[in-house]
């Protein structure tokens, strides 16, 4: 059995598995999460802390981006991987060119779009006069390499899913290793501000989309381009589609969400409080990635042995992951709570921007480790093909919960208000999460001792 055969799933052992596929997705989630940190460093401290806030009014638009991306390749790797359980390898090939060119098709109808009513998006995001040419020249090159951005992420997901996820791995280090020489280059050396910034990032996504694209020419690789790539069915455009549409869905509501915060920052605490949620975002995004990476390794091992109905190895699989999502999340309340001032300096040297990011972190993350046992449980749901459970966790924190917070809070409580909307939507949607899962478990005990077939 070769290294990279996919169906050492259905027999090593979980905590071995599990620590070969997610600890090298946590290592790239991390970097790719650690380079945004250093990015914004760059910016905070060779542009100003006006661009800082500018990088946090084009965050919405950011998630925009990811969201059109991952409602391709969240759905494609998990249906790869519950292909190759099946032992199905040309359905795990007519995945593959399927997301290829619905990647494509994507990048260039959400890019081209925003592109030309990019000011607009920008302003209705919170943008004021001032922060509003940060965002705009920042986000003018992110939407021209939407292509190679989908390309690279798509594909990678995929490659992680059948059986490559140290090649996964290498695809971020080889962008973030390229992101963090070339950023601090355009952005001191030849002085292009938010401009260097991400054409850098853009620069360094063209080499990892060059590397995925080079692995799956291989004939060698488990499951590699053949025949006609370009021919799309409907079925399977749907299927991707349908378990893609929880984490879009996610990214979505994260945009309506910020879009929110950002307004109410505005009202209440202008642009230096818009400045300090960027920080904010930062740092939970650094612990929220960390998470992710994990459920990227268990998704492959979730997919495939659901997939091969060996159920008791999927809960095995859930049980460990949530017990690492809750202490991952944990050291990051450690961190916040005991040293937010530190934290929070990094980014700026601005007085006023460290002290509204101080009070913000340490009332943001009050709830924060239930929130690595609920991302974990909804990205369960995911891998299993329930995508209409996943949809549900993941609009309950953003929708049922942050939403109504944040329009009744700020209004009581001001600056504060926004801050507390997090921890309490947060403790919300863990319980939210707990109780959908108890019932999930306690109706497919009752029902067979195997899940239902996921839907094709």
């Amino acid at each position: 059995m070769s290294k990279n055969d996919p169906h050492i799933l259905g027999k090593e052992s979980i905590g071995k598995l599990l620590l070969q596929y997610s600890i090298p997705a946590i290592i790239g989630m991390t970097i790719t999460s650690i380079y945004n940190i250093i990015d914004s460093i760059f910016i905070g401290h060779g542009v100003g802390p006006m661009a800082i806030a500018g990088l946090a009014v084009s965050f919405p638009l950011m998630n925009l981006v990811v969201a059109f991306c991952t409602l391709v390749s969240a759905g494609s790797s998990t249906i790869a991987s519950i292909r190759l359980g099946q032992k199905d390898m040309k359905g795990a090939t007519e995945i593959l060119s399927h997301t290829l060119m619905l990647c494509i098709t994507n990048a260039f109808f959400f890019g081209i779009l925003s592109f030309i009513f990019l000011d607009n998006i920008l302003i209705f995001f919170g943008a004021s006069p001032d922060t509003l040419p940060y965002a705009r020249s920042f986000m003018q090159v992110i939407l021209l390499g939407t292509p190679i951005t989908y390309t690279m992420i798509g594909l990678n997901n995929v490659m992680r899913a059948t059986g490559y996820p140290k090649k996964a791995m290498l695809t971020s280090m080889v962008t973030v290793v390229a992101n963090i020489i070339l950023a601090p280059i355009f952005i001191f050396h030849f002085e292009w501000g938010m401009r260097g910034a991400a054409t850098a990032t853009l620069i360094s996504q063209l080499i990892g989309m060059v590397w995925v694209l080079s692995h799956f020419c291989k004939k060698e690789s488990t499951v590699h381009f053949e025949g006609k790539i370009w021919k799309v069915k409907r079925r399977i455009v749907e299927s991707i589609f349908a378990i893609g549409m929880s984490p879009f869905l996610m990214n979505v509501c994260a945009c309506a969400i910020v879009i929110i915060v950002n307004n109410s920052l505005q009202e209440y605490g202008g642009d230096m409080a818009i400045g300090a949620y960027g920080i904010i975002n930062r740092l939970l995004t650094l612990y929220v990635m960390i998470v992710l990476g994990l459920t990227m390794g268990m998704q492959p091992i979730v997919g495939y042995n659901f997939g091969a109905q060996k159920i008791d190895r999927v809960k095995q699989t859930l049980r460990l992951g949530i017990i690492s999502g809750v202490v991952i999340t944990s050291s990051g309340f450690v961190i916040c709570e005991f040293f937010p001032h530190a934290v929070s300096a990094l980014f700026t040297d601005s007085d006023e921007l460290i002290n509204l990011a101080v009070e913000g972190i340490r009332l943001a993350v009050l709830m924060f480790p239930f929130v690595g046992a609920q991302i974990v449980i909804g990205n369960f749901f995911q891998s299993i093909g329930k995508a209409k459970i996943s949809i549900f966790l993941s609009l309950t924190r953003q929708l049922l919960y942050l939403l109504p917070c944040l329009l009744l809070f700020p209004q009581w409580w001001g600056l504060k208000g926004v801050w507390i909307s997090m921890p309490v939507s947060d403790a919300l949607a863990f319980v939210t999460a707990v109780i959908s899962l108890m019932i999930y478990i306690k109706k497919v005990s009752k029902e067979h001792p195997i899940a239902n077939k996921v839907a094709e």
